[in-house]
């Protein structure tokens, strides 16, 4: 690894769902809720996106028991990829590149188990430190757990990138740097959310997450 280049960050966590690869979320979960008779709305995105994934289920509306939503949720998602399967997002491999030249240790996480980063990102694995992904479905939206329980860090020393205004919110909270990649899905409240958040640092494309950027957020 070469010589730690930043002065403050000692981590960075990126989220694989809406960042590295493309958002099959918003939708899945829009066609779900509008085909169970709901509406969709930034109320209930809000209540559904980064929780564990039966409080999610709980959330949407459906009915049924948490578990039978959920079932059913994934279900639909697997239609719906399908027509739309998983890639990895334009610039995600320069990303991960100047990630890695800044010297300092980078993990992925996301809600889903660890064979969805083996399948989607196995050509990129080896940009990320071990234990490369962490699973963040139990302790969502994981910004604590990660930095000070798995890694022993203060919050302050590590920078999130993610699509979930939750994260944002959790971030700012805890002190932790973030970036915000909110969704450009029709129906997405995400971007709504992080402006609402107060979030200062927001792109369309990663590769507007440049060095500068970067460095700024180490200041």
């Amino acid at each position: 690894m070469a010589p730690i280049a930043l002065q403050h960050l000692r981590l960075i966590a990126v989220n694989i769902d809406g960042v590295l690869l493309n958002d099959t979320f918003s939708p899945v979960i829009h066609r779900f809720v509008v085909k169970n008779g709901g509406v969709y709305t930034a109320e209930l995105e809000r209540a559904v996106f980064s929780q564990p994934r039966l409080k999610a289920a709980a959330a949407i509306g459906v009915p049924g028991s948490p578990q039978e939503v959920a079932e059913a949720y994934f279900r639909e998602r697997e239609l719906y990829l399908q027509e739309h399967p998983v890639h990895p997002l334009a610039g995600a491999g320069r990303l991960l590149g100047r990630l890695r030249r800044l010297g300092v240790p980078l993990i992925c996480y996301g809600g889903l188990e660890r064979p969805h980063f083996d399948r989607h990102l196995a050509r990129y694995a080896h940009y990320f430190d071990q234990p490369q992904y962490v699973c963040t479905n139990s302790f969502r939206p994981g910004v604590r757990e990660i930095a000070t329980d798995l890694f022993g860090l203060r919050c302050d020393q590590v920078l999130f990138i993610d699509d979930v205004a939750r994260v944002a919110e959790a971030a700012q909270t805890l002190g932790a740097a973030f970036i915000g990649h909110p969704s450009s899905y029709e129906h997405s409240f995400q971007e709504q959310l992080m402006r609402e958040a107060g979030v200062r640092h927001l792109v369309r494309s990663l590769d507007e997450i440049d060095e500068s950027l970067l460095y700024t957020l180490d200041s």
